[in-house]
This record gives C-alpha cells, sequence and structure tokens, in this order.
C-alpha cells in the first residue's frame, strides 16, 4: 500500500537540539475549541481567559514541564481556545553529535511529546493534532515580536489564523 509522504515542516540541517529559542505552536485535533473562551474583548475590556477542564489541565502540565526538563525553560505561553504558543529556551546542552537529529528526537520533539502524553493521560482521550509548529528565534527583534504576539493574541483571536466560530 502506498501512503502519502508527510513533507517535513522542520528547517533542513538545522540541529533542533542546540541552544537557542524556540516559537512553538500546538493545536486541538480539528481546531476544536476545548481549552478556553476569550471574553472580554472590546476596547475597554482586556481579554480574559476562561479556561474549560481541558484548558485547566493543559496550564497545569505546562507548569509542570517547567520542572520537568532541566534544559528547557519556557519563557512565555499562552493558551488559546484552540491551540497553544510557548516560547521557549534550550539551555545548557551539549548540542549532540554534530549530524542534524532526526527530527523526532529533537529535544523540541521530546518536549511536545511529553506535553500532549501528559495532557492526553488526564483527559482519556488524544485532544491534539499530530503535528506542531515551530519557528527558530534568530535574533533579539524577532523574540520581541513573538512575545508580543503572545501577549496579544487574545485580544486578537477573532483575527488569529486559528480562529473558529
Amino acid at each position: 500500500m502506498n501512503l502519502p509522504q508527510r513533507k517535513t515542516i522542520r528547517l533542513k540541517n538545522y540541529n533542533y537540539n542546540q541552544d537557542g529559542y524556540y516559537f512553538i505552536t500546538i493545536c486541538t485535533k480539528y481546531k476544536q475549541k476545548l481549552l478556553c473562551d476569550i471574553v472580554g474583548t472590546g476596547i475597554l475590556d482586556g481579554p480574559q481567559i476562561k479556561f474549560t477542564e481541558y484548558g485547566s489541565i493543559a496550564k497545569c502540565q505546562i507548569e509542570y514541564m517547567i520542572d520537568f526538563y532541566d534544559d528547557i525553560k519556557i519563557d512565555k505561553y499562552v493558551i488559546m481556545p484552540n491551540h497553544i504558543h510557548l516560547l521557549i529556551k534550550i539551555t545548557k546542552t551539549d548540542n549532540g553529535p554534530s549530524r542534524t537529529p532526526v527530527p523526532t528526537n529533537s529535544k523540541i520533539s521530546n518536549f511536545v511529546g511529553t506535553f500532549k502524553r501528559f495532557c492526553n493521560k488526564q483527559y482519556g482521550k488524544n485532544v491534539w493534532q499530530y503535528r506542531s509548529y515551530d519557528h527558530i528565534i534568530r535574533d533579539d527583534g524577532d523574540y520581541k515580536k513573538i512575545w508580543q504576539y503572545i501577549d496579544n493574541n487574545p485580544s486578537k483571536w477573532e483575527e488569529d489564523k486559528f480562529y473558529v466560530e
């Protein structure tokens, strides 16, 4: 049987185990709004995130992940109705072998997989999309832009590319 080959969305020949900052997005399956509701998005109202049970579990797992990995730090995150954004830093690594690791064996893939597994165990089912998205932070300007994006994401929920009614 010929199954379609998945195209990699990873940067070719980049070692995802090396020290640096990364912007990660993890979506729910079928972009279902399971994690929270965004309320109060008017000009005078700051947006508030009202977590569902799924969102509360995800938040607890993110907090747990902060202590679970010694070499990965979460600088900032936001939980949206159907996705999560994380700004993470990989530190204190030996950068492993000089060859590029298999994408599924990278620290980022292991981190995301562990997070999803921990959540799914409490959910009693898988609610996450198979893949996650990552972006390598290239400089201070990129870092600041992503920091601001995470800050502003709840107030711009209806303009978000992951928005669904």
